[in-house]
């Protein structure tokens, strides 16, 4: 059993590491290595390596234990990684112990996508999954199961080490901050659009894709609505609103390719995307080093700082 993940380790921006792929479509782990590096260099503290982001569900499960892998070595024991689960509930275990194995500090449980879902069903699978591992867990929530009744039973589990939740509905996200008792961090998992509105109902940190291209800024917009300046916030939470309003098109169909699109403005090649997500057109490119230029001017003046 791996030591539990204290909570005040999670009250951070989490990091979702884009990743790359070479002319063969296959991970470019150098290139990988350098852009956590450059990250942590920034202040990332959090990882979750191979989750939506960064392409989950286009990675095989070796490619995901791997790409768990390397990023332990090149972040180094400060920080913290968390690696993705789901899928069969064998696999999930195999690919938790295995990743656990290779030095991740706990999981995250990405949304069940089984049909036929009910809460008793997802309350088994997360319960044999923490039995099978005994690591520290974060629950993803992106849909109705499981549900907020389930997730604060879950939650005084000594395993659960927060809920990602994602259903944007924050009265709903409120409701359930107040009524839980357990040391379970409640956290923003949509990203900066929703992260201020989030904090101020009780998260105490958010899920970052954006991270990639700005991790200074990101970082920024996190200790600003810690220390509740909110004035501050909002005006950095515009500066990146851009990126998020542009993955947040046609469904959030855009929201991995415009951000590997987006590292070439960093002389970085991070390949396309793999299918099925969104191709990029030419006109789109455009638009993307056009909005990118003064957020990208605003975090190289926080290099310095």
């Amino acid at each position: 059993m791996s030591q539990l993940i204290s909570g005040s380790d999670l009250r951070t921006v989490h990091a979702v590491p884009l990743t790359p792929y070479d002319q063969r479509d296959q991970v470019n782990f150098d290139l990988y290595a350098r852009h956590v590096q450059g990250m942590y260099a920034a202040g990332v503290r959090v990882f979750l390596p191979a989750a939506g982001t960064s392409e989950f569900h286009s990675l095989s499960q070796s490619e995901i234990v791997e790409i768990v892998s390397v990023t332990c070595e090149a972040a180094g024991p400060e920080a913290l990684i968390l690696a993705p689960v789901s899928g069969a509930i064998g696999d999930a275990i195999s690919l938790a112990q295995e990743s656990l194995k290779r030095g991740a500090a706990g999981l995250l449980v990405m949304p069940l996508t089984h049909p036929y879902l009910s809460d008793s069903g997802a309350a088994d699978y997360y319960e044999r999954l923490i039995k099978e591992t005994q690591a520290s867990t974060i629950i993803y929530k992106t849909r109705d199961i499981p549900s907020d009744e389930l997730l604060l039973k879950l939650a005084a589990d000594k395993y659960i080490a927060g809920v990602k939740y994602a259903v944007n509905q924050m009265d709903q996200f409120q409701a359930i901050v107040d009524q839980n008792s357990s040391e379970c961090e409640w956290l923003c998992g949509s990203a900066e659009r929703f992260a201020p509105y989030y904090m101020m109902a009780g998260a105490t940190g958010f899920t970052s894709g954006a991270i990639n291209l700005c991790p200074r800024l990101v970082l920024a917009l996190h200790a600003a609505l810690a220390d509740q300046n909110y004035t501050e916030a909002m005006s950095l939470q515009r500066m990146i609103l851009p990126i998020e309003q542009f993955r947040a098109r046609s469904g959030e169909s855009y929201s991995i390719s415009m951000l590997k699109y987006g590292m070439q403005a960093l002389g970085l090649d991070f390949g396309s995307a793999r299918p099925p997500q969104r191709q990029l057109t030419s006109e789109e490119h455009q638009e993307i080093e056009l909005l990118l230029q003064p957020i990208l001017e605003h975090e190289k003046s926080l290099q310095g700082s």
